[in-house]
Formats: C-alpha cells, structure tokens, sequence
C-alpha cells in the first residue's frame, strides 16, 4: 500500500473527511472517479500516470456535497479549480481538502486556500506548448478561416453536453440551453444551435476557464472545444491583468470595472 492509501485511510479513520474523491481501476482498463468514503475503499485508490481528469467537477454535486468534509486528490488543474470556485463563493476556506502528489510520489496536503494560493504561485499553470500551437495557427487564419474551421467542427456536435458535464466552471443548477420560456439557445443538432451554444458557453468561461482540457476530453466527437475558451485567456490577462484560479477572492474580470480599464477591444 501506498503512501496516499495510507493516507487517505487515516483521514477517514480520523473523521478528518467523510469522503475521498480520488482515482479507480474502471471497466476495460479505464481509470475512473471514485469515491472512498470507508478506511477499506480507500485501499482501492490509486494513482499514475494516465490519472489525469479534474476531478473538482465533482465538488459542487448535489450528492457528493451532502457526504460531508470532502478530501480530494487535485492535480494543478483541480487546485485552480478549487481557487475559481472559491472566487465565486461555491466553496469556503477549510471546506475542502485537497491532496496533490509531487513528482517524486511524494505527497502535498492544503487544508486552506492561503496554502494552494501559495503553491500555485511557483508552478508553471500555463497551456501546452501544442495548444500554444493550435492557437497559434488558429490565429494566422483570416476571419473567414476561422468562421469555417469552427462550422466544421461544430457540425460534428450531437448536443450531449458532455463538454458541459465534465467542466468544472458549468455548475449552474439550470444552463441557459436548458431555459426553453423564452428558448434562448435552439435544441437542436443543427448548425445555428449548435454555434450558438458552445459560443455561449465560451463566452461564460472567460476569465474562469483554468485551461484544464476537460471539455475536449470528454468530446466524443474529438471537437478542440478547449482553444475556444483557452483563446480567451491571453485577452483576459492582458485586458484586465486577471488569471482564473490563481486566488481564492479574485475578482471576476468581466463584471468589474476600473477608470484604467483598456478599452481596444471596443469597435
């Protein structure tokens, strides 16, 4: 047994958290989330390299929230997660925590934000150097490129919402593609519904998309889902020197205003 199934057990054992949300053997060789929440599941957890799903998506759910002191095993994605959410009061300070395993195999416990904030600062929380690349060419493409690379892409969608259900940002109990008095977003698998809703989406990630790839991941249609919301993040930065998941009482860049504010984005 490992040094973090040694752990997690003593936490249980103690009472320290009343439940683990960790890493599982699935079905096929596939690793999945699971939930320790005895000193006997915890034996089943493990850790290694393909382990890395955001597991803070499940922070806010309805049925794991009632479980009780929740401990999780956060990789850097789900740390800044952990910041984000916080910024927007769906998590409080000693509510959550949360394990991160070193390189060495060593581990790293945070049971407050100051200690995350802290660690995040000396880490490189940065995009890919090929994500950096895709957005790249995305970017030398003219207007008119770009408009018929993402309708080709789109087109691939069959509104599962997958992308939704795996990013850790969409927690609202009711998506606006769900309100149909008045039908803000079309239901539909066609093209004017499928733009308008991962457009909405991406706009309601600026400036909380912590870069953790969830959504592409989970497309089953292999659409970069991702580089929507991860292009908005230099913008966001240089607009209005904000991060996402960096600081646990940041301020929502696009629901503030300051006098120094750059205005070049306006037309």
């Amino acid at each position: 047994m490992n040094e973090l199934n040694i752990k997690v057990k003593q936490l249980l054992s103690d009472k320290t958290i009343d439940v683990f949300i960790g890493y599982g053997s699935g079905t096929i060789g596939r690793i999945r989330a699971i939930f320790a929440k005895t000193p006997e599941q915890a034996e089943l957890l493990i850790f290694q390299e393909d382990c890395t799903q955001n597991l803070a998506g499940y922070l806010l759910k309805h049925e794991v929230r009632h479980l009780g002191k929740i401990g999780i095993l956060a990789n850097v994605a789900a740390l800044r997660s952990i910041m984000q959410l916080a910024s927007e009061f769906q998590i409080k300070d000693n509510e959550i925590l949360a394990l991160y395993v070193n390189p060495d195999g060593t581990l790293k416990e945070f049971s407050d934000f100051k200690s995350i904030e802290n660690f995040l600062e000396s880490l490189n929380t940065g995009i890919t150097s090929d994500e950096k690349e895709m957005i790249r060419r995305l970017e030398a493409m003219t207007v008119n490129e770009r408009w018929v690379f993402w309708n080709q892409e789109f087109e691939k969608c069959m509104k599962c919402y997958a992308c939704r259900a795996a990013c850790p940002m969409c927690y609202c109990h009711r998506c606006t593609t769900d309100v149909n008095q008045p039908q803000w977003i079309p239901v539909a698998s066609h093209e004017l519904g499928n733009l308008d809703y991962h457009l909405m989406r991406a706009m309601h990630l600026a400036g909380r998309c912590v870069n953790c790839g969830e959504c592409a991941r989970a497309c089953p249609m292999d659409i970069p889902l991702n580089l929507l919301t991860y292009q908005l993040i230099d913008p966001i930065k240089t607009g209005f020197g904000a991060t996402a998941g960096m600081k646990s009482d940041a301020v929502y860049a696009l629901s503030t205003y300051k006098p120094d504010d750059k205005e070049n984005f306006i037309i």
